[in-house]
Order: C-alpha cells, then sequence, then structure tokens
C-alpha cells in the first residue's frame, strides 16, 4: 500500500491487481485540496478510466505510459465529458490506436461544441451495460451522485474495485492516497460538503427513495472504491461512506461563498504584499 511518505501527485500507484490510480490534486483553499485523479486497469486487455485534465496533459500522459503501453491499451472508459474526465481525449486517442472508447450518445454530442470524436472508434456503453476484457468483465453503473447526466461508474468484479467517480467526493487538508489518513471529522465532513458541491440537486430529493438507489449502489459490494475526487477506500470506510451518502438529502445545503469572501480574500492577499512587489489585485 502507498504510504503519505511514498505518496506524489503524477505518480500511479497501485490499488489492486493490475490496478493502478494517477492522482493529481487541485488546491482549493480555503478548503484544502480536491482530489483529481484517473485510473487505468492493466490486464489482458488494458484499460484507461478517464483521461486525466488538460492542465497537466504533458505529465498525466507520461504517468499513464509508465504504467502500460500505449500501444496495448484496448480500451478507454469515458466515465462522463467533463473537462476533468476528458480533458486529453483527443491525445490519448493519437497515441492509443488499437483502443476503443466506451462513451454514450450524449456525451459524443457535449464534446462536439470543443472537438470531433471519431465516432468509427466508439462504443456506447451505458447503465447496465458490460465489456469483456479478456480476463475480466467489467460492469458500467450510473452513481448515485453525479454533475453531469452522461456519467457511469466502473465495476470490476476481478478485483471488486468500484470507480465511483464523483460519488464520494471529498476535499482533503493535503493529497493523499488512501482516506485513511482522515481524522473521522475529516471524514465525515468532506463526505457532506463533496456529496453537497458536486450534487447540489440532492437536497431536493425524497430521501426514501435516494436510499433505495444507494442500496442498489451497494449491493456490487465493491471491496476498493477510488474515484476521481477521492483518496481510496477500503474496509470500514466502505460503509462509513454509504451511511454518510444516505444521510445527503436531510444535510443543509453547502452555503457557496460570496463576493464578500472574495474581498476579504484579497484584501488579505494585498496586505501581505511587500509595497514593492505588484498588486494581487492587479493580476
Amino acid at each position: 500500500m502507498t504510504t503519505m511518505e511514498t505518496f506524489n501527485l503524477l505518480q500511479p500507484y497501485k490499488i489492486a491487481e493490475e490496478t493502478f490510480v494517477i492522482p493529481w490534486a487541485l488546491e482549493a483553499p480555503p478548503m484544502g485540496h480536491f482530489p483529481m485523479n484517473s485510473m487505468v486497469i492493466r490486464g489482458a486487455e488494458p484499460v484507461l478510466v478517464d483521461t486525466g485534465a488538460p492542465a497537466v496533459r504533458s505529465q498525466w500522459l507520461e504517468a499513464a505510459w509508465s504504467v502500460v503501453d500505449p500501444l496495448d491499451v484496448r480500451w478507454i472508459f469515458l466515465t462522463h465529458d467533463d473537462r476533468d474526465h476528458a480533458g486529453n481525449l483527443l491525445p490519448v486517442l493519437a497515441e492509443c490506436p488499437n483502443a476503443t472508447l466506451l462513451t454514450t450518445w450524449f456525451s459524443i454530442g457535449r464534446m462536439a461544441e470543443e472537438w470531433e470524436t471519431p465516432i468509427n472508434r466508439c462504443r456506447f456503453m451505458i447503465d447496465g451495460d458490460t465489456i469483456d476484457a479478456g480476463d475480466r468483465t467489467l460492469v458500467a453503473k450510473r452513481p448515485p451522485l453525479y454533475d453531469n447526466p452522461t456519467t457511469r461508474a466502473l465495476f470490476d468484479p476481478k478485483t471488486d474495485v468500484l470507480w465511483a467517480v464523483d460519488t464520494f467526493a471529498t476535499n482533503v487538508p493535503t493529497p493523499m492516497p488512501e482516506v485513511a489518513a482522515l481524522s473521522p471529522d475529516e471524514f465525515r465532513d468532506g463526505q457532506f460538503f463533496g456529496g453537497s458541491l458536486v450534487s447540489p440537486w440532492v437536497a431536493l430529493l425524497d430521501a426514501r427513495k435516494f436510499r433505495t438507489v444507494v442500496t442498489d449502489f451497494r449491493h456490487l459490494n465493491a471491496e476498493v472504491i477510488a474515484g476521481c475526487h477521492t483518496p481510496v477506500l477500503r474496509g470500514p470506510q466502505i460503509p462509513e461512506a454509504y451511511d454518510l451518502l444516505r444521510q445527503l438529502p436531510e444535510i443543509p445545503p453547502w452555503a457557496e461563498f460570496t463576493q464578500a469572501d472574495l474581498d476579504q480574500w484579497m484584501a488579505v492577499a494585498e496586505s501581505s504584499v511587500p509595497p514593492e512587489q505588484p498588486r494581487p489585485s492587479g493580476t
């Protein structure tokens, strides 16, 4: 298991047999950091799960190809078309000529405002569909929380690893490989904050119906949960995370930062800069 001492952003680390997370994170003051991960399943027919953010394109590609040869990649599973998931899709398709893109009709349409996805290299994979990846059969599943209507999670029954996409999103005080490094309070507060941030509509839901959806997702029986915006969950953190998820419809919505907050932050920034240096407000 990767420890905090050996953990570095954009350095892939193993979370299960033939399964690796490529970690990245955004500093998100005053809330700490927000993970921005993707995943590689090596196996008989290697799979890239999401393609990282364009802000770190060269580093992300280098990290991915340190785990798998791009010529060996057979599948690219795009959970949805947000920039932190699809940002490097075209370079990845170019470097992985033998790969098929697992996506949806709506994702292709949404991405068309910026680029044309090669439809001849696509295969639609919607909620409940499976794909034979040689030594494993992967399952697509709509997760309980999402910020994009095309979102599908991915479950690997061979390793019992679940890529939960944006469900279980959390802020962290510093980038870390495993949720176990968080205190109980940090874990609870992060799950409530991340869930409300990613899916503010959860406050509008019928709690009983939502819990039914959560229970259905829980029945995948994942032993390891990874996601774009969370460190890895294992062991007792998994049932705890599901218990917190079930509570979300009854949690008060997160209060967004306002212009008054921004004014305060800028005033602090201005006061901390020596007179001879440019003002933050001027940059």
